[in-house]
Parts: structure tokens; C-alpha cells; sequence
């Protein structure tokens, strides 16, 4: 039975000046587990947001070049 699950902005050491500076998946699209489904960049590094299990893209609620803050909801995924 599919769920569905909120993806977060991870703690990546910096809650102000993190970017998206791209989503590699659409709403629609699948992914495995462990797949980058985004990147996130600090003014000192950048990072993945990777997926948790294999699923689906459903929703992104962080587009890019905005900037989130840690704890804010990324993107809505379906998960088995």
C-alpha cells in the first residue's frame, strides 16, 4: 500500500543562506532510493537532498532559487 510522506529541509549546518539550486526530478517522476532528487547549496557547500526509498515525485513546495529555511517542507513524495 502506497503512502504518502513530506520531504524536509535537512539541518546541513547553516539555517540561513541555503538555496535549491535544482530539482533533477518532476512531480510525476520516479526515483530510487538514494537518488538525488535535488541539490541544495550554503554559502560553503553543497549538498543533496536524496530520497528515502524508492517512490514518486508528487509535489515540490520549495521551487528553485528559493531558499528555505532547515525543517521546511521540500516536496511531497509517494512512497511503497
Amino acid at each position: 500500500m502506497a503512502r504518502t510522506v513530506d520531504i524536509t529541509i535537512p539541518d546541513i549546518g547553516s539555517n540561513d543562506g541555503i538555496e535549491v539550486v535544482r530539482w533533477n526530478k518532476k512531480p510525476g517522476e520516479t526515483f530510487c532510493a538514494g537518488e538525488e532528487l535535488c541539490e541544495l547549496v550554503t554559502d560553503k557547500a553543497a549538498f543533496s537532498l536524496e530520497a528515502p526509498q524508492d517512490g514518486r515525485l508528487l509535489e515540490i513546495y520549495t521551487p528553485e532559487k528559493s531558499h528555505p529555511k532547515v525543517g521546511d517542507r521540500a516536496a511531497r513524495i509517494e512512497i511503497a
